[in-house]
């Protein structure tokens, strides 16, 4: 049990009273791994091991899994949420920081929290405004809302307790989207924003009161403004260029996957990509960019960093390390060691001392441009600039910033020794247009600087592309992954230690990846997009059972047990980073992306499935430009909708936000007022007026209106739609 579960669980008079004392990890025992009839914390146990040692749910009995109970989260926008049962009560939390209290057994709802966002943050979601979960300890469940209150709430009632304010800054993009991490007596939070103007933190609070415990940065700030604040960073300088932008911040949020280590009393963070993404505009003449791209492991009680481990040295690719981690204890060379297993999005599988942080094992699970390999003694990668060094032009990337693993969660079972997990095989076409080296920050907007095209599309986009970007990409090396294999995205059962695969299983798409649970009885347990809940062999990989749910799955599923019976809980609904295309594969495509909990046992029912939707209605034919609209003024308008606007707005069919591509005479008369002054801000679409001058939004419309025209003319003509074409940052990259 975790820390902060052991304080949630302070019922009986003797364990009020060990808390009444004070916190001492040696209360948490270690030595028992996964999960048991309470599952507390989104990852499941101390270990965030997503592994339960229930066994009621057999490969015998499996196929008599149905449908217990389910429970509408009244959204249609990502749920990345696990839920924490404790003492038959399920507590989760779904977009912006909402926050659901219901009855495990029955579904029955006790009490529901939604904090009143300022909606202006949704401009920073780069990623949708998702949640990935909540805390509970002391009597508390504690949640991180969008724009940046960490609330502490009555764990009976739902009423707030104490609330802080998690941004020291509110000039800059922050959001959170993570979840909360208890250690002892303190939670902790970070924070995201690196693709805008931001520079990363993680901040501790007392569990009781809210009084912030400690900060520590993750990144220094400029020298000129005095010392750093701690000696880690006066180190973490030396690795920064004299000439860094630190005008823009710098990037390195942490915005999830914080884990508490009780056997070295320690916190454990993953630092995000730099901002911009670009290490020779972040930081001109180079250098490591310490902490970006790294685990640091904090001191719990004083927020001193003990030690560090840099997994990407002078990111320019946004490779995160911001990926869940699972803590254990591995064998290796005939010792045993206390390992940390981390997959983050840079391709390599990392397996690190908990006590100093050094490399145990790095093995490669995807191809890597920027990387051949390790050099397990110095503990640096083998770079391979010439593929992907963009200062010198366009390059064939892999892994595409999607990553090689994202946030959702790997389940690892000790006692087959096998790590389970999505891991996705995809580059990208990346450049730095000239005009980004020597941008001016945007304040409260996108900086990352580069732009892409994903390789799923490359072939197909590649016409459209300027002839010196075609010829570029045809010419790299890479230019055969792309024909031979653009992308795989499998599930694999992977020795943590050698990296071999023992089995995979192949997904619908790129985008098709979601977390797992592993179960003593030897059932690994994940969704897909097309909406399956698939149950399989944890031996052989083989599928023993599926379930159609009628849901888009991302989210990590989880087991309890009430009353002796065991359940199976998992939140359905796409979105999250590429979540302004909806697969045409996915259920959220064909049948809605209407969000639910389902929860299952032995002996259930069918899932009610929901109906097709109907055909699209026809494109509306466009107004007329507006007087004065030139070609000049669509074309700048398609650049400034790319860099502000197509990160949320695929203008897609059956997007999460409109299609931009389908609006109606009424929305295109009050286009001017939606934008600059906030008119639908309450349902999630910002004001624009700091950033975008009437001028220029006048521009974003006309280019809008133009790209209807074209859709309307082959609608009209009985021409195919033009195929989507997902890229980072933009999707129109056309302003090399």
């Amino acid at each position: 049990m975790r820390p902060g579960r052991f304080l949630a669980g302070c019922v009986a008079v003797a364990l009020l009273v060990s808390c009444s004392k004070g916190f001492d990890p040696s209360d948490i025992d270690i030595s028992v791994f996964g999960a048991g009839e309470n599952w507390d914390n989104p990852g499941g146990d101390w270990a965030g091991s997503h592994y339960s040692r229930l066994g009621d749910i057999t490969r015998e009995n499996v196929a008599a899994l149905g449908l217990a109970w389910d429970y509408d989260l009244g959204s249609n926008r990502g749920q990345e949420a696990t839920p924490i049962v404790i003492d038959g009560v399920m507590y989760t939390s779904g977009v912006l920081g909402r926050v659901y209290a219901l009855d495990a057994a029955t579904g029955r709802e006790l009490w529901t929290f939604t904090p009143e966002v300022d909606m202006q943050y949704s401009r920073y979601a780069c990623c949708d405004f998702v949640n990935r979960g909540v805390a509970v300890a002391d009597g508390k469940v504690f949640v991180g809302a969008l724009d940046g209150w960490l609330y502490a709430l009555d764990r009976k009632s739902g009423k707030v307790e104490w609330r802080a304010d998690t941004f020291p800054d509110r000039s800059r993009a922050y959001t959170i989207t993570g979840a909360p991490e208890f250690a002892g007596d303190i939670v902790v939070i970070g924070n995201a924003g690196a693709e805008y103007d931001t520079r990363g933190y993680v901040t501790a609070y007392d569990i009781r009161s809210g009084r912030q415990a400690w900060r520590f940065y993750t990144i220094p700030h400029d020298p000129k403004e005095g010392p750093q604040e701690s000696r880690a960073l006066e180190d973490a300088l030396k690795t920064w260029s004299p000439t860094t932008r630190w005008d823009i911040g710098g990037g390195g949020t942490a915005w999830d996957a914080i884990t508490y280590d009780p056997e070295f009393d320690q916190v454990i963070i993953g630092v995000g990509n730099g901002g911009p993404y670009a290490r020779a505009v972040r930081s001109p003449g180079g250098g490591d960019n310490l902490y970006l791209s790294s685990l640091v492991a904090l001191d719990r009680q004083t927020g001193e960093m003990k030690w560090h481990f840099q997994e990407t040295p002078g990111d320019s690719w946004d490779f995160t390390a911001v990926q869940p981690m699972v803590l254990t204890r591995l064998t290796i060379g005939g010792r045993e060691h206390s390992a940390l297993l981390h997959t983050p999005k840079n391709g390599f599988f990392f397996v690190l001392d908990r006590e100093n942080g050094k490399p145990l094992a790095i093995n490669q699970m995807v191809r890597t441009s920027w990387a051949s390999g390790w050099d397990l003694d110095s503990g640096k990668p083998i770079l391979t600039p010439e593929y992907s060094d963009i200062t010198t032009g366009p390059k064939l990337v892999f892994p595409a910033p999607p990553g090689a693993r994202n946030w959702y969660g790997a389940a690892f079972d000790p006692g087959r020794n096998l790590y389970i997990a999505s891991f996705l095989d995809m580059g990208n076409l990346i450049f730095l247009p000239p005009k980004s080296i020597h941008a001016p920050r945007r304040k409260l907007g996108l900086n990352a600087g580069t732009q892409s095209v994903f390789t799923p599309y490359l072939e197909a986009a590649l016409p459209g592309l300027p002839m010196e970007l075609q010829q570029a990409a045809q010419s790299l090396p890479q230019w055969q992954w792309v024909k031979e294999k653009p992308w795989s995205s499998e599930i694999r059962a992977v020795d943590p230690v050698t990296g071999k695969t023992r089995w995979a299983i192949s997904r619908d798409g790129w985008q098709d990846r979601s977390g797992v649970l592993a179960t003593r009885s030897g059932l690994a347990v994940f969704g897909t997009l097309s909406g399956k809940l698939v149950v399989i062999d944890t031996d052989t990989g083989k599928v023993l059972k599926q379930i159609d749910t009628g849901r888009s799955i991302m989210a990590a599923p989880m087991t309890y047990k009430v009353n002796g019976v065991q359940y199976l809980a998992v939140q359905t609904g796409w979105g999250g980073g590429g979540w302004g295309l909806v697969p045409e594969y996915s259920a959220a495509y064909a049948k809605g992306n209407a969000n639910r909990l389902l929860v299952f046992r032995l002996d259930g029912g069918p899932v009610p499935v929901p109906p097709d939707l109907p055909p699209l209605d026809p494109i509306p034919a466009p107004p007329a430009q507006r007087p004065g609209v030139t070609p000049q003024i669509i074309a700048q308008g398609s650049s400034l909708f790319s860099q502000n606007c197509s990160i949320c707005h695929s203008n897609r069919p059956r997007a999460s936000l409109p299609s931009l591509q389908r609006m109606t005479p009424g929305t295109h008369t009050l286009f001017d007022r939606i934008v600059l002054d906030g008119l639908l801000l309450q349902t999630g679409m910002p004001r624009w007026d700091d950033l975008l001058t009437p001028d220029q939004v006048t521009a974003i419309h006309a280019h809008l209106i133009d790209t209807q025209r074209k859709a309307f003319e082959d609608q009209s003509q009985g021409r195919p739609a033009a195929k989507a074409v997902y890229s980072r940052i933009s999707t129109s990259p056309t302003t090399y």
